[in-house]
């Protein structure tokens, strides 16, 4: 028998010895009520915020495999990879025998693991106030108290938040933003969390709120909004001048580019608990910038 099953079993028998059984109750993204007897021991994370959240919570010992793209923090390379986190190996995840998964509320074959017996927590953060939910969720699942886990947790990221926007030099307040998350091009707005980070720096992003969280662009679009700074991958930022009618941009043609070197565009474009360090980095390229002579 599998050690999950083997778990629940020991469960339902101490309960029908009369003895009192607290179950760990949390209501995740989907509205679903996820219930665990005990606290896990053996997670397996597919989604690359969640997994970074378990650790910062100081649990990544419970962690026994996580998707191709869990990278952070070093540790988690060492763990078994189960695939995709949006498609993942459901038979590489059960071989782990796992007393609870992590996923995004995206994930295709959620339904399926629960089906097969295993628990399931989808959580998908799109807002600051989100992200602190998810932490607040896991403490609980994971059984932290508040006070070592996710209240200390969040009152660290709100003093780097807090830290980074008052850093960001006065002269550089209202600077208009564009944010590029992927090919396409898909643009961070103002509603996604990377736009309240944005707003929190003093920066307005230059993609507005109604258009959705991460819209496809139109390149013309982002022409005519004329930015004084981009944010982009590094790979991408080696061809932006090539773009039609971008060369005439202002931050193109006075290199106010952020091009964001691979850990870099994963710590701004995860809605996790380094939320403060992506405002630092923020920072950091704004000030990278301006003494290049770079800024507007």
């Amino acid at each position: 028998m599998r050690d999950w099953a083997g778990r629940i079993l020991c469960a339902l028998i101490v309960g029908s010895m009369g003895v009192a059984v607290q179950a760990i109750t949390i209501t995740d993204d989907r509205g679903v009520q996820v219930s665990l007897a005990q606290p896990p021991q053996r997670i397996v994370s597919l989604f690359p915020a969640l997994t970074e959240a378990v650790c910062q919570l100081g649990q990544c010992h419970r962690l026994v495999g996580v998707d191709k793209d869990s990278n952070f923090p070093l540790q988690v390379g060492a763990l078994p990879k189960v695939g995709g986190g949006l498609e993942p190996s459901l038979e590489a995840v059960m071989a782990l025998q796992p007393d609870l998964v992590l996923v995004a509320s995206s994930t295709r074959g959620a339904s399926r693991l629960q089906a097969l017996g295993m628990p399931v927590a989808a959580m998908q953060p799109r807002t600051h106030a989100d992200i602190r939910r998810m932490l607040e969720r896991l403490g609980v699942l994971l059984q932290v108290p508040p006070q070592t886990g996710a209240l200390r947790l969040w009152e660290k990221i709100e003093r780097e938040l807090e830290s980074a926007a008052q850093s960001v030099p006065a002269a550089l307040r209202g600077l208009r933003v564009y944010v590029e998350v992927d090919q396409g091009p898909y643009a961070a707005s103002e509603s996604s969390f990377i736009g309240e980070t944005l707003k929190r720096l003093g920066l307005v992003n230059v993609v507005p709120a109604n258009l959705g969280d991460y819209p496809k662009i139109n390149p013309e679009f982002v022409v005519r909004s004329d930015p004084d700074l981009i944010v982009i991958s590094h790979r991408q930022a080696a061809a932006i001048a090539a773009r039609p009618g971008w060369s005439r941009m202002r931050a193109v043609r006075k290199q106010a580019i952020c091009a964001l070197r691979p850990e870099q565009a994963d710590l701004l474009m995860r809605a996790g608990p380094r939320l403060g360090e992506a405002a630092q980095l923020m920072v950091q390229c704004l000030s990278d910038k301006q003494a290049q002579g770079g800024q507007p």
